[in-house]
C-alpha cells in the first residue's frame, strides 16, 4: 500500500510501515527472524531520539527506529518490554515510559542501558479491576496543568461490576500513586487528547445511553451521558453527585435540562454519516507540515477505518463546533494517532476481531501531506442568526453566493438506556442569504430556525472554486449547544 493517495487533489499519501512478515526485529534470545510481529497497536509516543514507542494490545512494548523510512523493510523493531496486561496507551516521560495496563499505570525503565526495560514500577492504581469483557483503561495523556488523565471503560458481560471503583469515569494521577476522580458518565472513552490550549478531551463510543459518537471536554465535576458507573459518586473523593435522577427515553435537550451536572459534548459525530466508533484524538499541531488544519482535532474512527476532523470554538465559555470527514481507506480499525516532529501522522491499528472496513488484522501506517491543499470547508463558526464558513481556497462568488448551493437540517437524539439512537425531531432549515467575503475565503449564511442543543447538518454541494473544483467533502455537522448572542 506504500504511496496510496487519498482526497480529490492527492493531498495526503498513506504509507505502510509494517507487513505481516516483518523480520527486521530484535525480540529475545529464542525469537527467530521470519516469525513476524503482531503489532496490534494500542499506544504510541515519541522518544527524544526520534524513535517511536508502541504498545500492543497483547502486552508488548516495541521501540521502532527509522519510522520515516520509505520502505517497510528499512524500519527497525526492538522489544523493550513484554508481559503487560492489555496496555491501551503510553506516554514518554524523561527516562521512562508510562504505560496504562488494565490494573494500573506502570512506569517502565531501562536502568542498565541495554534497550530493554528492567524496572516495572506501579505509578498509580485505585480503580475496580475485574475479569469482565471491556474492562479497559486508557491513557495517560497530559494537559497544560501537568495532569495525567486516564479514562476507565465500563465493565461489560460476565463478572461486570460498575457499581464501585470509578468504572466509566475519567481520573487523573495523584502524587501519592492513587487516582483522583474528575468526571463521570462515559461508556467506552477510548481516546484522549489535549487541544492547543491544553484542555483535555475524550471521544466515547455509541452504545447504551450514548446515541452517537461524542467528543467531550473533560473537567472536574461534570457528567456526560452513561449513568451505569454513577454509583461511584458515593465513594470518598467523588467530585460529583447528581442533583436529579437521570431521565430515560426523552429527547437529549430535555435530559440536559433535567440534570444540572449533565453537560453536552463539544461535538457529535453522527452515526454512519461521519463515524461509528471513535477511538483517539490528536491535535493537528504541525505548523505548515500537515496542511491547513493546524489547531484542529483529528478523531480516529475504528469501524470505518478513517480519520475525521473537528473544529472547535468557545461560545459563552464552552466548547462547541463542527465535525468534518477527512481521510479514509486505512488498513484496519484505527486505535491510536500520533504526530511526529517531522509533521507526519502515524496511525496505529488493530481489528481485535471486531468489524472494520479495513482489510487487515492490524498495522502501522504513516500519513504525509504532499504540499497540496484540498478544497474543503476549513472552519464553521456559529453566529446569532446562522453560520460563517471559511474555505481552504477562494470560492466562486456565483456558486457560493447562491443559497441553492446549500441545504441544512437540524436534529437531536433520544436519550435512553437503549443502544444508540436514530435522529429525532428533525427539521429542514431555510437559508435566507449567502454573503461571500471580499477575499472569497468565507461565506456568511443566514439561517432561520436555529435550535440550541441540536446538531445542524450542512451540505454545500453546489459550492466550487473559481476554476470549478467541487468540495472534497461537502458536508459538515455543527453541534450548536449555545446560540451566540447578537453583537
Amino acid at each position: 500500500m506504500a504511496g496510496r493517495v487519498f482526497a480529490a487533489d492527492a493531498a495526503y499519501t498513506i504509507t505502510d510501515l509494517l507487513t505481516a512478515s516483518t523480520t527486521t526485529a530484535s525480540r529475545s534470545a529464542d525469537w527467530k527472524p521470519g516469525q513476524g510481529i503482531t503489532l496490534e497497536v494500542s499506544g504510541m509516543d515519541w522518544l527524544p531520539d526520534g524513535k517511536l514507542a508502541v504498545s500492543t494490545r497483547k502486552g508488548d512494548i516495541w521501540i521502532i527506529s527509522n519510522p520515516h523510512a520509505a520502505k517497510a523493510a528499512d524500519v527497525g523493531y526492538k522489544l523493550f518490554a513484554s508481559g503487560l496486561h492489555e496496555p491501551l496507551g503510553l506516554r514518554v516521560e524523561a527516562d521512562s515510559l508510562l504505560v496504562m495496563q488494565r490494573t494500573e499505570l506502570t512506569r517502565l525503565r531501562d536502568t542498565d542501558g541495554d534497550g530493554e526495560a528492567d524496572e516495572y514500577l506501579t505509578e498509580a492504581h485505585g480503580w475496580n479491576v475485574s475479569g469482565a469483557y471491556h474492562a479497559y483503561a486508557y491513557g495517560p495523556k497530559r494537559d497544560s496543568k501537568g495532569n495525567d488523565w486516564m479514562t476507565l471503560n465500563l465493565d461489560m458481560g460476565d463478572h461486570s461490576n460498575n457499581k464501585i471503583g470509578w468504572r466509566g469515569w475519567a481520573v487523573i494521577k495523584g502524587a501519592d500513586g492513587t487516582v483522583i476522580p474528575m468526571c463521570a458518565g462515559f461508556r467506552s472513552p477510548c481516546g484522549l487528547g489535549a487541544n492547543r490550549e491544553g484542555d483535555m478531551f475524550c471521544v466515547d463510543q455509541q452504545g447504551t445511553w450514548v446515541p452517537a459518537t461524542p467528543v467531550y471536554h473533560l473537567r472536574k465535576g461534570v457528567f456526560a451521558l452513561n449513568p451505569e458507573g454513577i454509583d461511584s459518586q458515593q465513594l470518598p473523593g467523588s467530585p460529583l453527585k447528581l442533583a436529579a435522577p437521570v431521565p430515560n427515553k426523552v429527547p437529549y435537550p430535555e435530559a440536559i435540562k433535567a440534570v444540572p451536572q449533565m453537560v453536552p459534548p463539544a461535538a457529535w459525530l453522527p452515526y454512519n454519516k461521519i463515524g461509528r466508533s471513535g477511538t483517539d484524538i490528536a491535535l493537528c499541531d504541525a505548523g505548515e507540515k500537515f496542511g491547513v488544519f493546524d489547531g484542529q482535532l483529528l478523531v480516529a474512527e475504528f469501524t470505518d477505518a478513517k480519520i475525521n476532523r473537528v473544529f472547535l470554538e468557545k461560545v459563552d465559555g464552552e466548547y462547541q463546533g463542527a465535525a468534518f470527514p477527512f481521510i479514509g481507506g486505512f488498513a484496519s480499525g484505527i486505535v491510536r494517532l500520533s504526530f511526529s516532529k517531522e509533521g507526519d501522522l502515524f496511525v496505529g491499528m488493530t481489528s481485535r476481531g471486531w468489524s472494520s472496513l479495513g482489510t487487515r488484522a492490524y498495522g502501522l501506517q504513516r500519513v504525509h501531506w504532499n504540499g497540496k491543499t484540498e478544497f474543503a470547508i476549513k472552519e464553521m463558526r456559529a453566529q446569532s442568526d446562522g453560520f460563517t464558513l471559511t474555505f481552504t481556497e477562494p470560492v466562486d462568488a456565483a456558486t457560493a453566493g447562491n443559497v441553492a448551493s446549500y441545504s441544512m437540517s437540524s436534529y437531536t437524539y433520544l436519550y435512553s438506556s437503549a443502544y444508540g439512537s436514530d435522529e429525532i425531531d428533525g427539521q429542514t432549515l431555510k437559508i435566507t442569504s449567502s454573503e461571500v467575503s471580499p477575499d472569497k475565503l468565507s461565506v456568511r449564511l443566514k439561517v432561520d430556525g436555529l435550535r440550541a442543543l441540536y446538531v445542524h447538518e450542512l451540505h454545500a454541494d453546489g459550492v466550487t472554486t473559481t476554476n470549478g473544483t467541487k468540495l472534497a467533502h461537502a458536508n459538515a455537522y455543527y453541534t450548536l449547544n449555545k446560540i451566540p448572542r447578537k453583537p
